[in-house]
């Protein structure tokens, strides 16, 4: 076979070391020597001697989840070989989290992590019933978090001197010392003209980085999720 679909630029290359890889701009490759967690219904191939079970959240993280709708239903990948994992085309991106980070999440842009990361589906301080009962994922130990999102993410730096306010649909995760809460920028009048359509978000304040996709989530995609 000859063309440009059969280029190097396309043909994967077997993984040189276990663990978390980007293959390319829209697909992450984990090469598994025991265990790690993926996105349900994330793998798109895999080669190797795998398994793919069902991951349960807890009791806690089911309730959770029932309320809001959202959640962070996974799977656990086990075994020796390699997967690769996507969703929707959209772009990816790896973490690495350190001893003694704390990296919050939306569960919509989870795509798989190392079994060393702990986690936990968490309330966002200061979101209230007016946030949409807002629960993300936290975080910890020492790992590779792979992550997705439509497009190229903004990464905000916060300061004491400059909070940042962003739309609840936009937020893809932040930083350990960043402090939540509601802030409302649409005046009553506004409201009463039929609104700006921006009249709640997230305000980030402290030290640390905030990131955000570059579009709002769309009701269409808020379903799919």
């Amino acid at each position: 076979m000859k063309g440009d679909l059969f280029s190097s630029q396309h043909v994967v290359q077997p993984a040189v070391a276990p663990g978390m890889s980007a293959e390319n701009a829209k697909c992450i490759k984990y090469a598994v020597n025991g265990e790690m967690y993926a996105r349900q219904g994330a793998m798109v191939a895999y080669r190797g001697d795998l398994v793919f079970e069902r991951k349960g959240q807890g009791v806690g993280g089911m309730l959770k989840r029932a309320v809001t709708g959202e959640g962070l239903p996974l799977m656990a990948v086990r075994g020796q070989g390699e997967a690769w994992f996507a969703h929707e085309a959209q772009n990816c991106f790896i973490v690495d989290v350190e001893p003694g980070d704390q990296f919050t999440v939306n569960g919509r842009n989870v795509l798989c992590f190392d079994a060393s990361l702990s986690y936990e589906i968490k309330t966002v301080k200061g979101s209230g019933i007016t946030g949409g009962g807002l629960f993300n994922s936290v975080f910890t130990g020492q790992g590779r978090l792979g992550l997705v999102c439509d497009g190229n993410p903004l990464v905000i730096p916060v300061s004491a001197q400059a909070p940042v306010y962003v739309d609840t649909d936009a937020v893809v995760g932040w930083t350990t010392h960043l402090q939540t809460s509601l802030h409302r920028s649409q005046s009553i009048g506004s409201m009463l003209r039929g609104g700006s359509g921006e009249a709640v978000q997230l305000m980030f304040q402290g030290e640390g980085f905030v990131v955000v996709r570059p579009s709002e989530l769309t009701p269409q995609k808020n379903q799919q999720h």
